[in-house]
């Protein structure tokens, strides 16, 4: 991708990049309310893009040694009435406590950017909620989704786009203008009703995690009370040998490798599923059951589950003794659909088996009749590694690439061919798409 495509807008919005309309901002005089980290962060970013900033605070001579010298902070109602563009970087909670600045904030420009501590905790968003308070301001959702790290270092190490909706469009302008000086890219998002949408999407972010985590979590406890009851629980019971200090190290350095194995290997697995769905099926455009959907969107997560549970056996292993072989297990670098990652999972597979060739028909191995560990984590990567090979045979291969470039069995589309002098043919030819 190049580097031009990069900086286009993720979202399905109109840009204001570029707005003819939108006219160089830098000199004005800038409004925060408040005096947390982020309001310091938007302070220290709008001294550096060349604004005049004034900080509003109920105790201004405490807070004053935490902003930039560069900007002046002042008593709330003394700093509103400098400027026509006001930061509110308070939580909902307290915007009551700016009802005694209602008559000085009249005709002002108010930049809510605030987030929810739940998806759709409330009926209406902070924005609609500030602007209900303050009905004679106008009230512009923005900034929420970018990070005080991110406007203190600048936008090329974080998040480039600002967001913003409200029901005033030279508001809007407004602040996309500050916004694009200080070196983010502003969306306009529409009016103020796609507020709560704006306020949800840092939510979603870790929201993400939630499934391939408790994936994790679960593979690592089932793993973990299989080599438990092998290496722990066996020995005590036909031996009496008490091995309880093999818990906190060698039972979780041989849980650890299982784990990222298998969750390597699930990284890969939805994708086979989704290729036997499109050759059944014939065509690309059948949807996808919801849980492969989901499955699918998660694989990069769980790939990186993958990777920092491998790191974390590469860490244990330094604890156990050189002579054990299995400490050096592969670190896979799992990213999703990537080929190195593939690479790790065949490399992992060849590994395993030859390390426990030998030891899958030793009876001793087998405790409690329960057969090694590294048998049962075998199961879906020489599925996954299977299914790829099959998969990769010429006629397979070649069927499944015309299905995703857009054919569908028992379709066929009728069209003219042009004849030699460049005249369309009376006659007309049948083609297979």
């Amino acid at each position: 991708m190049s580097g031009g495509d990069m900086a286009k807008p993720l979202l399905g919005h109109r840009s204001m990049e570029g707005d003819p309309s939108i006219t160089p901002a830098a000199g004005r005089t800038i409004g925060v309310l408040g005096s947390g980290d982020f309001a310091r962060s938007l302070a220290i970013r709008l001294v550096c893009s060349g604004f005049k900033v004034v900080v509003g605070s109920r105790n201004p001579k405490r807070k004053a040694s935490l902003f930039p010298s560069a900007a002046e902070v002042t008593f709330q109602a003394e700093a509103v009435k400098k400027t026509d563009v006001i930061f509110v970087a308070v939580f909902r909670e307290h915007y009551s406590t700016l009802c005694d600045l209602a008559d000085v904030l009249v005709g002002k420009i108010l930049v809510d950017v605030s987030n929810n501590t739940e998806i759709n905790h409330r009926k209406e968003s902070n924005a609609e909620y500030l602007a209900s308070l303050f009905p004679a301001c106008t009230v512009v959702k923005g900034f929420n989704v970018v990070s005080a790290w991110t406007l203190q270092s600048g936008a090329r190490d974080g998040n480039k786009q600002v967001l913003i909706c409200s029901n005033n469009q030279e508001a809007k302008r407004t602040v996309a203008e500050i916004a694009q000086v200080m070196g983010f890219t502003p969306v306009d998002m529409g009016c103020m009703s796609s507020a709560c949408e704006i306020e949800n999407i840092p939510l979603r972010l870790l929201p993400a995690w939630k499934i391939p985590i408790f994936l994790a979590l679960g593979l690592f406890l089932c793993f973990f009370t299989y080599n438990l009851i092998r290496q722990v629980i066996h020995p005590y019971i036909r031996e009496q040998k008490n091995k309880l200090y093999k818990i906190p190290i060698e039972v979780v350095n041989k849980t650890l490798p299982c784990v990222a194995y298998v969750m390597l290997s699930l990284v890969y697995l939805p994708g086979v599923l989704a290729a036997c769905s499109q050759l059944y099926y014939g065509t690309k455009y059948r949807r996808f059951p919801d849980w492969l959907d989901q499955w699918l969107q998660h694989r990069k997560q769980i790939g990186l589950l993958s990777f920092f549970c491998a790191a974390l056996h590469a860490v244990y292993s330094l604890c156990l003794p050189m002579r054990r072989s299995h400490r050096y297990q592969l670190i896979e670098t799992a990213v999703k659909q990537s080929t190195l990652g593939f690479i790790a999972l065949v490399i992992s597979t060849l590994h395993t088996l030859t390390y426990g060739w030998s030891r899958a028909f030793d009876e001793n191995q087998y405790k409690f009749y329960l057969p090694p560990t590294y048998t049962l984590t075998l199961l879906v990567p020489c599925t996954v590694i299977l299914a790829k090979v099959i998969f990769n045979l010429p006629c397979i291969r070649q069927r499944l690439l015309r299905i995703r470039r857009g054919w569908e069995k028992g379709r066929y589309v009728k069209f003219v061919l042009p004849s030699a002098t460049g005249e369309y043919s009376s006659g007309e030819t049948s083609s297979n798409v």
